[in-house]
C-alpha cells in the first residue's frame, strides 16, 4: 500500500468513526554512520526509521496515534487508539487542525549530489581523516572519536482541510575528536565539519582542526581567579544559548517557567544582540518550508537590538495569547505530539573579525569549551556555574592555555553584557548558533 492509499483509507475510517478533522504526518530518516579506530572500522550503522503519526478532532477533543507500519492492521489501530486517547487527554479546545497557509516558500534543502555519495568513498574519507590526525604531530597519541554520518530526513502532511505538503533534506557532517599529550599533561582538541557538499571537504583541513586545538592546550598555567572580560567562542557560545532557548517558547512562558514572560517590547540583552530564527538557512540542519502543523515557515525575529519582539509559537500557544502563530510547531518525531520548538536558530553575526575581537582586549579570558552545561545551570532563573577550558589573554593576543576554570553568571545578564559580536557564525553540530561573544565581566575561578 502506497502512502496516498493509505492516507485516503485513514481519514475514511476515521471519519466514518466520528472524527470530524483529521491530519496525517508521515517522516522517514535514513541514517548511515561510520566510525573508524586505528585504520579499521570500529562501528557501522546503516538504519531507517519512520512511520505515521495520526490526530484528529472527535466531541471537541484531540485523540493521537502513530504506527511504524503501513498497512490495512495499521488504519484500524490509529483510529481507535486516536479514539480512545481523545477520551483521558485534558480538554482545552486550543489544539486544531490547519487548514493551511495562504502560500509557502520554496526551499531546496536536499542535495542528489550528496545522496549519490556512495559508502565507500564516506568510509575512505573518514580513514584519511584519521590518518591525517595522526601523522599530523608526535604529540598526537590517539583519536578517541572519529565519525562520518549522513542522514535524509522526509515529512509529509496531509489532512481533510485539503492540506498537502512535502519536504525533503540530508545532510553529512565528519567529527573527530583527538588526544595529545606531552609529559603527564593530556588535552582533547575536535574538529567538525557539516555540508552538503561531500566533495568540498577538506580531510587536512578537518585533521588540522582539531590537532592544533589540543596542542594548543599543552602547557596550561593558574590564572588569578577573578572577574574577567570574557571572549566566548562561538561554539561555546551556540551551545550555552542552546540549553536557554525554551525560554523563548511560548510553552514554557504560558507555564510560568521562563523569566521572559510579560517582557514582550523590553529590553532583555546588549543593543549588539539580535537573535533570528531563519527555516531557510542553507546549512540548517533544522531547515523546514512548513511546520509539524502545516503551517508555513518564515524568517522571525525574536530579538532585535536587544528588544524582545516575539515567542516561538505554534497553533495551540497563540491562540491561547491571542496571536498569530510563528510557525514552530514542532514534532521531536512522528511518535511526538505537537509542541513548539525553533528551526535554525542563531545569534545575528556582525562583520567584526575575530582577530579584531582579540585585539580589542588588553585582559582576559578565551573560552573554547564549556562542561557542565545541563547540571550546572539553572534554566528558569538564568544562574550558572560551569567548568571552561580556555586561554588568557594580554594586550590584544591570546598568551597560554589555562588550567580547568569554572565560570559563574547569569544568562541574562550576560546578554546584557554583550559588548561585541563577531562575524564567525557557527553551528556545532545542531540548529542553535552563535559567532564569538566579548562579556564585559565574568567571574573565573581557576582550580
Amino acid at each position: 500500500m502506497n502512502i496516498g492509499e493509505f492516507q485516503f483509507q485513514l481519514f475514511e475510517t476515521a471519519l466514518n468513526e466520528g472524527f470530524t478533522d483529521v491530519e496525517m504526518y508521515y517522516e522517514k530518516k535514513e541514517v548511515f554512520g561510520c566510525q573508524v579506530y586505528k585504520g579499521e572500522i570500529d562501528h557501522y550503522e546503516i538504519a531507517e526509521d519512520g512511520g505515521i503519526s495520526f490526530r484528529g478532532l472527535i466531541e471537541g477533543k484531540m485523540g493521537y496515534a502513530y504506527s511504524e507500519k503501513i498497512d490495512d492492521d495499521s488504519i484500524r489501530f490509529l483510529v481507535q487508539h486516536a479514539k480512545e486517547n481523545a477520551v483521558i487527554l485534558q480538554e482545552d479546545g486550543l489544539e486544531e487542525i490547519f487548514e493551511g497557509s495562504n502560500s509557502y516558500e520554496k526551499g531546496d534543502f536536499f542535495s542528489n549530489s550528496l545522496n549519490e555519495t556512495t559508502i565507500p568513498e564516506k568510509i575512505q574519507f573518514i580513514k584519511e581523516v584519521e590518518n591525517k590526525v595522526l601523522s599530523y604531530d608526535p604529540r598526537i597519541k590517539t583519536t578517541d572519536y572519529c565519525r562520518i554520518q549522513s542522514e535524509t530526513i522526509t515529512r509529509k502532511i496531509f489532512n481533510n482541510k485539503g492540506l498537502s505538503l512535502s519536504d525533503q533534506m540530508n545532510y553529512l557532517y565528519v567529527y573527530v575528536s583527538v588526544v595529545a599529550k606531552e609529559g603527564n599533561e593530556t588535552k582533547t582538541g575536535v574538529g567538525f565539519e557539516i555540508t552538503k557538499d561531500f566533495h568540498s571537504l577538506q580531510a587536512d583541513k578537518i585533521a588540522e582542526k582539531a590537532a592544533n586545538e589540543a596542542l594548543s592546550q599543552l602547557g596550561s598555567k593558574n590564572i588569578e581567579s577573578k572577574s574577567y572580560p570574557v571572549l566566548l567562542k562561538n561554539d561555546a557560545a551556540a551551545n550555552f544559548l542552546s540549553v536557554f532557548v525554551p525560554n523563548f517558547s511560548a510553552e514554557n512562558t504560558q507555564a510560568g517557567l521562563s523569566v521572559l514572560k510579560d517582557k514582550l517590547g523590553m529590553k532583555i540583552a546588549s543593543d549588539k544582540v539580535s537573535i533570528i530564527d531563519d527555516p531557510f538557512l542553507e546549512k540548517g540542519l533544522a531547515s523546514r518550508t512548513f511546520d509539524s502543523e502545516g503551517v508555513a515557515s518564515k524568517p522571525l525575529n525574536l530579538v532585535e537590538s536587544g528588544v524582545l519582539r516575539s515567542f516561538l509559537h505554534n497553533l495551540k500557544t497563540a491562540k491561547k495569547d491571542q496571536v498569530v502563530t510563528t510557525g514552530h510547531a514542532k514534532k521531536d518525531s512522528y511518535k511526538g505530539s505537537v509542541k513548539v520548538g525553533p528551526s535554525n536558530l542563531y545569534i545575528k553575526p556582525s562583520t567584526i573579525s575575530f582577530k579584531e575581537l582579540v585585539n580589542d582586549m588588553k585582559e582576559g579570558v578565551f573560552i573554547t569549551e564549556l562542561s557542565g552545561l545541563h547540571s550546572g545551570v539553572n534554566t528558569v532563573s538564568g544562574d550558572f556555574s560551569v567548568a571552561a577550558n580556555g586561554f588568557y589573554i594580554k594586550d590584544g593576543a591570546i598568551q597560554y592555555p589555562v588550567n580547568l576554570m569554572t565560570i559563574a553568571g547569569n544568562f541574562y545578564e550576560l546578554l546584557n553584557d554583550v559588548d561585541a559580536v563577531g562575524a564567525d557564525l557557527n553551528f556545532p553540530l545542531n540548529n542553535i548558533g552563535s559567532p564569538s561573544l566579548c562579556i564585559k565581566s565574568l567571574s573565573v575561578t581557576v582550580e
